[in-house]
């Protein structure tokens, strides 16, 4: 098939329609940015950079901004260290209803967020608490650490379990091993696994509607604000985000191409 001239182009095409589809977004995100819209972004006027040098310009805007940041980065922290150390006991050690654990990580994964939303609204009404800052940060925190866990997970799998046996050896303690030998192999799944789980709770909105009360994160200000016309400002918020993320993917793998052309030049 591959020979073929249908094979020699076909997957190509659906290939760059593919790639088109997915970043048609983007781009009008982007280019809607320099709209000069007003309150109302929803067709183009004029071009101007007025949104880029006041972000802040829309009310509400860099204050959910900086809520869905701060969520984020202590929704990952927890998730990061709880889900890292699930992963090593699931795949280091061996325990009864290790089948059933491994189930009830899935769980979060399978089950839609709307049911995983009401369910916590439920729980959190029936224990008197106050919608804010505090439950949306353990919603996140449920959801995000099944991400942790499967990814930590295949990397602890993963490992060489003679390199440990050999520091072992050399008379060292096992917490002198699991921070001289095991945590260092495992940084590259727990920087991915921490990545993906801020990702995750940064661009939630079904879990964090449920349960925010009043307390507002950069989707749900979009969500609010388009009731009457998003405001050129998310949309500069958005692109200097997927543009920090792309940053982000293109500096880790400049390091990573750097430190394998560094390792094989020593082979």
């Amino acid at each position: 098939m591959y020979n073929t001239k249908l094979g020699k182009w076909f997957i190509p095409v659906v290939g760059g329609l593919a790639f088109v589809y997915l970043l048609v977004p983007i781009v009008y995100i982007f280019v809607f940015s320099f709209n000069d819209g007003g309150k109302s972004n929803l067709q183009w006027k004029s071009f101007t950079l007025d949104n880029w040098k006041n972000p802040c310009g829309a009310p509400g805007a860099c204050e959910s901004l900086v809520n869905s940041l701060s969520v984020g980065a202590v929704a990952t922290l927890i998730a990061t260290a709880l889900g890292t150390a699930v992963a090593i006991g699931l795949v280091r050690y061996k325990f009864r209803f290790r089948s059933t654990a491994d189930l009830l990580i899935i769980l979060p994964l399978a089950t839609p967020e709307v049911v995983l939303g009401a369910s916590l609204l439920a729980q959190f009404l029936n224990l008197g608490w106050d919608l804010g800052y505090w439950t949306v940060i353990i919603a996140h925190v449920m959801f995000c650490m099944s991400f942790v866990i499967v990814t930590v997970r295949a990397r602890v799998a993963g490992l060489d379990d003679r390199l440990e046996e050999a520091a072992a050896d050399l008379y060292a303690g096992p917490v002198q091993r699991f921070w001289k030998i095991t945590f260092p192999m495992l940084i590259p799944g727990i920087v991915a696994a921490a990545l993906l789980s801020f990702a995750m709770s940064f661009d939630d909105f079904i879990i964090t509607n449920f349960n925010s009360g009043t307390f507002s994160t950069f989707p749900k200000f979009v969500y609010v604000a388009a009731a009457r016309g998003i405001p050129a400002q998310a949309n500069v918020i958005g692109s200097a985000m997927f543009i920090i993320a792309l940053l982000i993917v293109i500096i880790g793998q400049v390091v990573s191409y750097r430190r394998k052309k560094a390792l094989a030049a020593r082979g």
